[in-house]
């Protein structure tokens, strides 16, 4: 029994020696896994996955990238992470879309639980097929002024930074669409090319391909550069416009967060490593290819961007309806 008491005790003993030596060794000292929050293959997974092999060059860890889709506006990735601890060892991979989940009742925090880090976004693009009438966006703005509400437009779902950007356009320039939802970009894009509606608000990485092919005629930015693609500048909505600076640009804000509630260690050493992959050539190149701009905010500076669109979209998805939550109750303020 003696024996039995002094062996329990010793393995006891190893295991919190173990315990302790794990403690005390510095971030990271394991792999670390990166949940994306929408489907492998999409923009948010693309850049999560581009980005984290980067960053594991500035780390003595792997950063492994897997996909916990579903819920709302991607909630069940968040809700996922959100329920593992808060060492720094998961990760969330995001995009400005998921500020939505909590006012549509897929969690109930506001996004300040995240801090987050911005790799970048691609910028919107408003176009019409290639047979459209439309040549400049002059012409298409004053075809719905001249029949408000007739002229049937996709951006992808209401709320979406898409839908943001459509009524955006309408603010600033006096004219009114008939705003069709579809499932995501690519349904609204598809629906253009067939003629379902007259034009198409999506970004410029998801258009690119359709626009070279001959398929999509771009006819503005919704930015204030304009922009070079398959031979051809697309203006700048902005110079057609005046005042449209007061509503636009709305952006992407694709990247990855950690637990707010992480330790200033954690937070350094993500840091670290991010800024030094958002600073390399593969990241330039890779956004260069892909018609992304390069952002690299992270901590206060991200979670102030982040602030801004949670307020903007959780408003305007309550004016058109589609709130199951106050945003006020959430503590989220007004635009």
């Amino acid at each position: 029994m003696k024996f039995a008491l002094r062996k329990a005790v010793t393995i006891t003993a190893v295991i919190a020696g173990l315990g302790t030596a794990a403690a005390a060794q510095e971030y990271p000292y394991r792999d670390i896994t990166t949940a994306v929050v929408w489907g492998a293959g999409g923009g948010t997974d693309s850049i999560n996955r581009m980005i984290m092999a980067e960053m594991e060059k500035h780390l003595p860890v792997s950063i492994n990238v897997i996909n916990q889709t579903g819920g709302v506006a991607g909630s069940n990735g968040m809700v996922y992470v959100s329920n593992q601890p808060d060492d720094g060892y998961t990760l969330v991979g995001l995009s400005e879309s998921n500020v939505t989940a909590a006012v549509q009742g897929g969690w109930d925090k506001k996004f300040d639980y995240w801090y987050p880090f911005i790799v970048g976004g691609s910028p919107d693009l408003i176009s019409v097929p290639a047979n459209s009438p439309y040549n400049t966006i002059e012409e298409l703005v004053d075809a719905a002024k001249a029949a408000p509400g007739t002229i049937p437009a996709a951006a992808s779902g209401a709320g979406s930074i898409h839908h943001l950007n459509l009524l955006a356009i309408e603010q600033g320039s006096g004219a009114t669409f008939k705003f069709v939802p579809y499932k995501g970009s690519a349904p609204g894009q598809e629906a253009a090319i067939a003629g379902e509606v007259a034009l198409v608000v999506t970004s410029l990485a998801e258009q690119a391909a359709l626009i070279e092919g001959g398929q999509l005629k771009p006819l503005a930015m919704l930015t204030a550069d304009s922009v070079e693609i398959a031979g051809m500048t697309v203006p700048s909505a902005f110079d057609s416009f005046d005042g449209l600076d007061k509503y636009l640009p709305l952006k992407q804000a694709i990247g990855f967060a950690v637990h707010n509630s992480a330790s200033d260690e954690i937070k350094a050493k993500l840091g670290e490593a991010f800024e030094k992959a958002i600073a390399s050539d593969i990241v330039a190149e890779w956004a260069t290819a892909n018609n992304y701009d390069v952002g690299g905010q992270y901590g206060e500076e991200a979670q102030a961007l982040f602030a801004t669109l949670e307020s903007t979209f959780a408003y305007t998805l309550k004016d058109l309806g589609a709130t199951t939550v106050d945003p006020m109750s959430l503590g989220i303020n007004k635009p």
